[in-house]
């Protein structure tokens, strides 16, 4: 079942499974698309199996994301993997827990849990198991069983429905479908009785009407699915909405299924009128499971269709009949089946006065026949075995005494034949024969089908009912010969061609021999009315009630019932009958029965059942007898869990029966062992079955009682054998301590426990110590032994020397002390200095007149001597030094330019030393720079000269930046920074504009004023002469000699001039290379470049470069020797 929420957030929403049994939980109000609660799509069934053997609980679980299954039990653990294993079987999808080998006291209610993030889903079931050798009385060995034939009690049927542990989906098929199928739907479920579930099923059928309510009207007609001859699976109902928009789900297995509404579609839904009949098209073996039609969240329908695995080996044959005789029709299957279905068109036949449908024993061979064959039999009959079917029709012969009545002339001896409501007539005495087709005349209403006999209960509802072939024909029901209408505590109902007689509340004057006619066709059936034993439901939740009694007191139990006589009434106490006696008083009446037990005693406890049988049917009912005594002794032996010198401690089991009660106390006696008194020592609580007894001297022998208390009165005692209390042994020596660490305040040590523990467990230990060069050893635990093998000792002084040395204490006293252990100085250990700060700055720039501060973090042990130099030497006295165990600070309250500098902090102690620098500048903000003044000297450009900053002698890093504004942009722009001169040329000055320039001095703090320069402006030119500048091309540098060794790239290179610029070309030998691929070739910016990847020997010879412009034309040349060779290297200019 779906279920929508509208927020997400945290939640604990109860949710109703398909399964009847399962609780879920939803997690979050609003599950996201595509996800979904656990869900358990079967559920585990209740098992009962025999000691020794196998037993498996199985689980089906649906959601998304896939759920984790996990197992509990009421009454353990499951996590024993020898007792429990769980797997997950791909195949059948089933989460199976297995019991290899099940105990008695395996028998109990287990837990199945799906969980996934959205919610979880909880069922449970039941384990029965049959004890080895148990025997009920007069079922010796009794075996249970599964499958049709049962030997399960009639009693465990009800203890399972009394636990709900029936297959849910029994429940849902039993709701929906007509009485006349409940004892085939039970048997299909192994069930054979299923009387005592009619008040169960009647309360569910309630509970389902009043969901029904919310949202339908009214439900009727409901047709279970079956396989028609057209191939399709149909079920249908009547049934009318309370909103006609109300969604319409269709289930299988739990899932919801998709359905349209035409006959295209896999599933679908035809509506006529308020008949909703649903079908399924070309169903397949996958289609089988169980369907379920919800409206909104309210189930309306459940039907469970099976496809058997089964063929036909003789399908049923054509048949002629003659009118009023039988015709029989006759398949064999493949599988044995209990029922096949036998239809006539589109409509399924039963078992009545019209049609015989029987099975035989091996379940294989399945008959139909048609009794009294009318001339409206005929047709076409289906025989449906799970989703394969056969055919055959059916001819009735006409006979010619019956066909004479209307046709006299005809002699007897003419064959007539009834062939779809036309009589076929032969006349031999024509030549070649003759037929004759006449129309049959109209016979009237008949029987489609007719009254079935019927079993009620007294108090319960019946129903006969029959069918006609006419909607409009009227009939009159008799009882007895007696004509009954409405008045006579029956309700008559016609519905088109269905006749219903219903008695609400049957009585036993209601059986009698029914018959309803109608046209002069009639119909007989036999009413019997059953009264088996009932038990009102109050008397029997009183009896079923423990009875409770104190031993000696009398306890009594009354139960009255109904039904017809004669009863068989019997009690059992624990599955053995009772009979009257001394102590047993029954008595037994016409309308209830009475037990009294006398002087009942503490094993008369156990269960109490009446059973009550007469020819109609059993019932029964269960109680317990409690009966109340004082407990048992406790259980021995006695366990010595401690026998020291000022104590023995002892231990025993609770009594194997406590009295019906819980234990309260225990009563401890003691006895010294040479004496005859005994002494009460202690009551202790009864929860805790241990006692210590502190008060004894060491080496005499002691016994002890001890007797259980519950409110009903004190045990007998359980004695002790002579427990001995220990003697004084004291525990040996430890192991010397070890110094785990050791520090200028505190000392660590550890040890170790004795060997010899003297006999009892130790209780503590005590720790000494001896200063170096003195003979007193002083305890260092004063508030109290030690209980732990470690301690730190705090009472010492920074580089003094120790000795320790550690005794054991036990119950007898301190022994020994042991060894001392090796000196130890109080002193932290040795560290190298070390900074403590990554980041520490090493350039630090300060304003004139402000506070200079360096605070430098450094770890180091021992305490280190700790050094400032500026520039190499001591600082100023003015300069603070402030040092501590963590760190050091440089303080110089008002800065001065003098105290620029780099100072040093050197860190030194015993085991080694460590410096760091940090460079101080002091300064302030810079003077501005003089006057600027300006001179062009290259058109174009102008050069800016200022006097220097009156800083500049006192900060070497003192430097200028050169700013520009021209009358066209009208913003300052930076064109030079950095510049540690006084003189700047700015260039791209272009005629026409005004330009204003200022010069900043800068330093570490920041840029002074500016000092502005005059306005420097220049006159756009009217004219430009053009310049010449061609020239012929010539060789700026020429060819240089080459050696390469043989498998070497070469490279070769000249520089060239000329305007225009000059083409070049590349010759080997006299041959162009300018196109060859073996050869690169570049000129970038008259740099022209030849490359040779890789020499070899042909390569050796001449090379030329021949440039060539408009002017004139100009070569240079080398040789290139390849290594090997003889080397000779020539060069030719020429212009």
């Amino acid at each position: 079942m779906f279920r929508k929420s509208n927020r997400v957030t945290d939640v604990a929403i109860k949710k109703r499974s398909r399964v009847p049994g399962v609780m879920i939980t939803q997690y979050v109000e609003q599950l996201p698309a595509g996800k979904s609660t656990p869900d358990f799509t079967r559920k585990p069934m209740p098992t009962t199996v025999q000691e020794g053997k196998k037993a498996f609980l199985k689980a089906m679980v649906s959601g998304e994301p896939a759920p984790t299954v996990t197992w509990e039990r009421n009454k353990g653990q499951v996590n024993d993997p020898e007792k429990y294993k769980t797997r997950y079987d791909e195949r059948t999808r089933e989460h199976i827990l297995e019991i290899p080998s099940v105990k008695p006291d395996q028998a109990d209610t287990y837990k199945c849990f799906a969980t996934n993030e959205y919610g979880k889903a909880i069922v449970t079931a039941t384990l029965n198991v049959i004890e080895v050798g148990f025997k009920k009385k007069g079922q010796p060995g009794t075996k249970l069983t599964t499958g049709p034939k049962f030997s399960l009690s009639f009693l465990s049927i009800i203890q399972q429905s009394m636990d709900g542990e029936i297959d849910p989906k029994l429940w849902e098929l039993l709701i929906s479908a007509p009485k006349k199928d409940y004892e085939r739907i039970c048997f299909e479920f192994g069930i054979t009785d299923f009387r005592w579930m009619l008040k169960r099923l009647n309360q569910l059928k309630k509970e389902r009407a009043d969901e029904q309510a919310k949202v339908v009207e009214k439900v009727d007609k409901v047709k279970q699915i079956e396989v028609k001859p057209d191939g399709r699976a149909e079920f249908s109902l009547d049934m009318t909405l309370c909103d006609p928009n109300s969604a319409i789900n269709l289930y299988k297995d739990g899932t919801m299924v998709p359905y349209g509404d035409d006959e295209k579609s896999k599933h679908s839904l035809k509506k006529k009128g308020s008949t909703y009949v649903f079908s399924i098209k070309d169903p397949q073996p996958e289609d089988a499971g169980f369907y379920q039609v919800d409206v909104e969240e309210a189930n309306v329908l459940s039907t469970d269709f099976q496809v058997p695995a089964v063929e036909f080996i003789a399908k049923i044959k054509d048949v002629k009949a003659v009118e009023s005789e039988d015709a029989v029709f006759q398949c064999v299957l493949s599988t044995p089946l209990n029922s096949i279905t036998w239809s006539k068109q589109d409509s399924s036949l039963e078992h009545g006065n019209k049609y015989e449908i029987t099975v035989s024993e091996d379940k294989l061979i399945h008959t139909l026949r048609v009794k009294d064959c009318k001339m409206e039999d005929h047709g076409a009959y289906y025989a449906i075995a799970g989703i394969t079917s056969s055919s055959a029709s059916l001819i009735v012969e006409v006979t010619m005494c019956g066909f004479n009545k209307f046709f006299p002339f005809i002699p007897h001896s003419y064959p007539l034949t009834f062939v779809n409501c036309n009589i076929i007539l032969y006349l031999p005495e024509v030549a070649y024969g003759f037929y004759f087709v006449l129309t049959a005349a109209d016979r009237g209403v008949q029987f489609v089908s007719g009254l079935s006999d019927t079993v009620a209960n007294v108090g319960e509802r019946a129903e006969l009912s029959c069918k006609l072939s006419s909607d409009t024909s009227e009939g009159r029901w008799y009882k007895n010969g007696k004509l009954l209408t409405n008045g006579d505590g029956v309700t008559i109902i016609k519905d088109g061609a269905c006749h219903r007689l219903i008695i609400d509340c049957c009585k036993e004057d209601d059986a009698a021999v029914y018959r309803f006619e109608a046209e002069g066709r009639k119909s007989e059936a036999t009413l019997n009315v059953q009264d088996p034993p009932t038990i009102d439901g109050d008397a029997l939740g009183k009896f079923a009630k423990p009875v409770i009694i104190k031993a000696g007191e009398n306890a009594e139990w009354k139960l009255p019932f109904s039904g017809g006589a004669p009863m068989n009434i019997k009690w059992y106490k624990d599955d053995d009958e009772l009979l009257p006696g001394l102590n047993v008083k029954i008595d037994t009446s016409a309308t209830k029965s009475q037990l009294r037990l006398t002087k009942c005693q503490r094993k008369d406890s156990g269960e109490v059942k009446i059973k009550i049988k007469n020819e109609f049917g059993t019932t029964e009912a269960i109680s317990k007898l409690i009966v109340l005594d004082k407990p048992t002794p406790p259980q021995g032996p006695v366990d010595i869990m401690e026998s020291a010198v000022t104590s023995v401690e002892f231990k025993w089991k609770p009594p194997k029966d406590d009295g019906g009660c819980p234990i309260t106390n225990y009563i401890i006696e003691r006895q010294q062992v040479g004496r005859n008194k005994w002494s009460d020592l202690s009551e202790i609580s009864g929860s805790n079955p241990s006692y210590k007894d502190s008060d004894v001297d060491p080496g005499r022998r002691y016994c002890y009682r001890i007797r259980a208390k519950n409110t009903e009165g004190i045990s007998d005692y359980l004695q002790t054998e002579d427990i001995q209390a220990g003697v004084l042994r004291y525990p040996g020596p430890p192991a010397a301590p070890k110094v785990v660490s050791a520090f200028k305040d505190c000392i660590n040590l550890s040890w170790s426990p004795p060997c010899d523990t003297g006999g009892t467990k130790i209780v503590g230990y005590n720790l000494e110590k001896n200063k170096k060069g003195t003979i007193y050893w002083s305890q260092v635990n004063q508030g109290g032994p030690i209980t732990d093998t470690k301690y730190a000792v705090k009472d010492v002084f920074e580089g003094a020397a120790y000795e320790f040395r550690v005794s054991a204490i036990n119950l007898s006293g301190a022994g020994d002390p042991s060894i001392p252990c090796d000196t130890v100085i109080a002193r932290d250990p040795m560290m190298k200095p070390k900074f403590k700060d990554r980041n520490m700055k090493t350039f630090v720039v300060v304003r004139s007149g402000n506070t200079v501060r360096l605070h430098i973090n450094f770890e180091a042990s021992p305490l280190p001597d700790i050094s400032w130099l500026k520039d190499g030497i001591p600082v100023s006295k003015h300069v603070t030094i402030t040092n501590s165990d963590k760190g050091s600070q440089l303080l110089i309250p008002t800065s001065e330019r003098s105290d620029t500098g780099i100072y040093t902090i050197t860190v030194k102690n015993l085991a080694g030393q460590e410096s760091f620098n940090v460079e101080i500048r002091v300064t302030d903000d810079p003077k501005p720079p003089g006057p600027v003044e300006l001179d062009q000297n290259i058109q174009g450009t102008v050069t800016l000269s200022w006097s220097p900053s009156p800083d500049e002698k006192r900060d070497d890093r003192l430097h200028y930046m050169v700013s520009k504004r021209d009358s066209f942009k009208r913003t300052w722009r930076t064109v030079a920074d950095n510049l540690f001169n006084n003189k700047f040329t700015v260039v791209n000055i272009l005629p026409g504009r005004e330009y204003y320039f200022r010069v900043f001095a800068k330093n570490d703090i920041g840029l002074s004023p500016p000092s502005e320069s005059p306005v420097f402006g220049t006159e756009k030119e009217k004219e430009r002469k053009r310049l010449d500048f061609q020239s012929p091309p010539s060789f700026i540098l020429p060819l240089r000699r080459r050696t390469a060794p043989q498998g070497y790239e070469c490279h070769m290179s000249c520089a060239v001039k000329g305007d225009p610029a000059p083409r070049v070309t590349w010759y080997y030998n006299n041959i162009s290379l300018n196109t060859n691929t073996n050869y690169h070739i570049t000129n970038v910016c008259g740099v022209c470049s030849l490359l040779i990847l890789r020499v070899r020997a042909k390569d050796n010879g001449e090379y030329k470069v021949v440039i060539e412009n408009k002017l004139g034309t100009a070569e240079c040349s080398m040789t290139l020797n390849v290594k090997g060779e003889e080397t000779c290297t020539r060069f030719k200019n020429h212009t």
